[in-house]
């Protein structure tokens, strides 16, 4: 019985340490064409796009480099104007 009792306790903790796990990690989308955030092109012209935001910018060096600020106030912009837009509603 102790046996049993403690396979049972063994099942219990695996299913919270993973509920733990997932709740860490929050909605994990997979990594395949369709769910990119950004289009990078480098040939023949070159622009980097937002999908999320549309926002977009000519200067592909600069991003690879890591100048990433009007993409981000991009974002801010567009995910504060979907959350007043979600307060609105009825």
């Amino acid at each position: 019985a102790m046996i049993i009792l403690r396979g049972k306790l063994m099942v219990l903790l695996e299913e919270q340490r993973a509920a733990d796990v997932s709740e860490l990690r929050g909605d994990m989308v997979k990594a395949e064409w369709g769910q990119q955030i950004r289009n990078y092109v480098f040939h023949p012209y070159k622009m980097v796009k937002d999908v999320r935001t549309g926002e977009e910018t000519s200067d592909v060096a600069a991003v690879m480099d890591g100048d990433l600020n009007s993409f981000i106030f991009a974002f801010l912009r567009h995910r504060s104007r979907d959350s007043t837009e979600t307060a609105n509603e009825p």
